[in-house]
């Protein structure tokens, strides 16, 4: 023994490990340390699977389930083996870190730990793994990551079927199960399962990200999330599906993306039936019923669910449209709608009817189309009886009701209901008609307006009455007939008793009130209040008449005069005295001959 310590204090090691460079003062320690090479753990516990190199760590070991001899913290529960496990724990209450790192300020609890993370300093990675080139900075590391290739996962859930490499990540797991979130941010009261997880939150509220990429400026919280925008500048993505060809940045989106192969959602939201492949898609929908929109705007306090929402949203206030179609010049705030848009482009329409057969470039059109087909409008609006088939048209039906047309037009100033119809408005400034007809030269705002007017070339009215036999171009003329089967007249002039079925009929109709005549003849002083009656008046003038009659030579530049006149060949008298036999042609006509019967005589002589 005392030759032992003399060895020790002069620092001689004659005994030397033929695997690698270590040295050792006694023989024993020699033999003890050559187990680690051989994998070799002669000492088993009996009370579960754990095997040792030496038989005092087995000993230590059954100290945790015999509870004997365990050495207790005062400040929480834990109890340690050894007094010196003890002793290093109690700096982690009194904040003591006496190992300070001489590169950075970083200081450490344990001298093993300040070794560990000067290696980061250095680059050294010592502990190579024999499989593939990863590298680790402790042999620790090394043996964890060997179990990925090994496949083996000794830790297993009691409450499910998962397994893990080590012990410390089935006892995180765990905590899903009992929904246990010790770490708690004093900041925002925001608990989390591990310390770690925390400590990366809290640099949110500070702003501090000291992990710089050398590539570009972007900074990050964590040294892994550095390494893992590193894939995107080398484009390395080593994590790949075996079900299919995909390939990824990280094993998380690997595990994510294999769930679609195997169905399994294993997130269960408590208040309703709905199950999610990731618990942050559970998170988002739980805000669902909660309310809670926690990510709000400084430009016009919209809240959002999400952070990626409320990124989304900001590029409306800046006008940013980073995702640009290289066919046309439209440009988009969301990849996405950028994919969405060249569908148009390639006549991609993936999502079909198997009602009808109509095919839509978004799943999400397919099920609007499939609620209008089923007749199913879950949402109905408060102020008024009408129902919708989204929640997006009820939100903007009920802006009738209060009024609001908060997109103004920059042109004109004109304020309109919805962003798209200022959109399409702002066209008829501009004068972009971007969808042209293969057909004829005639060209549209919209892509929508093109193939409405392809039907006038195929001859196609898919829209039929159910009331009678009529069929239509586009589904607004049927709304439109429809409401002369029902009768509803829901648009009410405040100056008379009288009410329309359209709105346009109304604004029409009230400028009997105000006298306007918006529609001037370029020829003449005459003013019109609609357009259509100025493109008739304006036939006057040119000695237009496209109109003619079949059986003699006369013209008309009206269709309804050409129908009129017809009458006197066919003979046709619609217009039927209820009070005497006489018919009549037009419905002016009989009018004027009802008078006779009532003895009513609205004309009198001044004279």
């Amino acid at each position: 023994m005392l030759k032992q310590h003399q060895k020790f204090n002069i620092g001689e090691k004659p005994f030397r490990c033929s695997e690698c460079d270590k040295a050792f003062v006694a023989k024993k320690y020699l033999m003890q340390h050559l187990f680690i090479h051989s994998e070799e753990k002669p000492y088993k516990c009996t009370e579960c699977d754990k095997a040792f190199v030496r038989k005092e760590l087995l000993k230590q070991h059954q100290k945790f389930h015999t509870g004997e001899g365990l050495f207790h913290c005062s400040e929480c529960d834990k109890a340690f083996i050894a007094k010196t496990n003890l002793m290093q724990h109690l700096k982690i209450h009194t904040g003591e870190k006496p190992y300070k790192c001489t590169e950075c300020d970083k200081a450490f609890i344990r001298k093993d730990m300040l070794k560990q993370h000067q290696i980061f300093h250095t680059g050294d990675k010592p502990f190579c793994c024999s499989e593939c080139d990863n590298a680790f900075v402790t042999k620790g590391a090394l043996m964890h990551h060997l179990k990925i290739h090994t496949g083996e996962k000794p830790y297993k859930c009691t409450e499910c079927d998962k397994a893990f490499i080590a012990n410390e990540k089935l006892i995180q797991h765990q905590k899903v199960h009992t929904r246990e979130k010790p770490y708690e941010c004093p900041e925002c009261n925001k608990t989390f399962i591990r310390k770690d997880v925390l400590k990366n939150h809290q640099k949110l509220h500070t702003g501090e990200k000291p992990y710089r990429c050398s590539e570009c400026d972007k900074a990050f919280v964590t040294n892994g999330e550095l390494i893992l925008h590193h894939r995107v500048h080398t484009g390395e993505k080593p994590y790949e599906c075996a079900e299919c060809d995909k390939a990824f940045i990280t094993k998380a989106s690997l595990i994510r993306h294999q769930r679609i192969h195997t169905g399994e959602k294993p997130y269960n939201c408590t208040e309703c039936d709905k199950t999610f492949i990731t618990t942050g898609a559970l998170t988002v929908h739980q805000r669902v019923h909660t309310g809670e929109k926690p990510y709000e705007c400084t430009e016009c306090g919209r809240a959002f669910i999400t952070k990626a929402l409320l990124t989304l949203h900001y590029k409306v206030h800046t006008g940013e449209k980073p995702y640009e179609c290289t066919k046309c010049v439209k440009a988009f705030v969301r990849k996405q709608q950028l994919k969405q848009h060249k569908k148009f482009h390639s006549g991609g329409k993936a999502y079909v009817c198997s009602e009808c057969e109509k095919a839509f470039v978004r799943k999400e059109h397919l099920k609007q189309h499939q609620k209008f087909l089923s007749g199913e409008k879950p949402y109905e609006c408060s102020e008024c009886e009408k129902a919708f088939v989204t929640k997006g048209q009820l939100k903007q039906h009920q802006k009738t009701h209060t009024g609001e047309k908060p997109y103004d037009c920059t042109y004109c100033g004109k304020a309109f209901t919805a962003k798209h119809t200022l959109a399409l408005h702002e066209k008829s400034h501009t004068g972009t008609k971007p969808y042209g007809c293969s057909e004829c030269e005639k060209a549209f705002v919209t892509n929508g307006e093109l193939i409405q007017h392809q039907r006038v070339h195929t001859g196609e009215k898919p829209y039929t009455c159910n009331e009678c036999d009529k069929v239509f171009f586009a589904k607004r003329s049927l709304t439109r007939h429809q409401k002369v089967h029902s009768g509803e007249t829901p648009y009410k002039c405040t100056e008379c008793d009288k009410a329309y079925t359209l709105k346009h009929q109304l604004v029409l109709h009230q400028r009997i009130h105000t006298g306007k005549k918006p529609y001037g003849c370029s020829e003449c002083d005459k003013a019109f209040f609609n357009k259509q009656t100025l493109m008739i008046h304006l036939k006057t003038h040119i000695g237009e008449k496209p109109y003619e009659c079949t059986d003699c030579d006369q013209a008309y530049s009206r269709k309804h005069h050409l129908m009129e006149h017809q009458k006197i060949h066919t003979g046709a008298r619609p217009y039927e005295c209820t009070e005497c036999d006489k018919a009549f042609r037009r419905k002016t006509h009989l009018m004027r001959h009802l008078k006779i019967h009532t003895g009513t005589n609205p004309y009198e002589c001044d004279k």
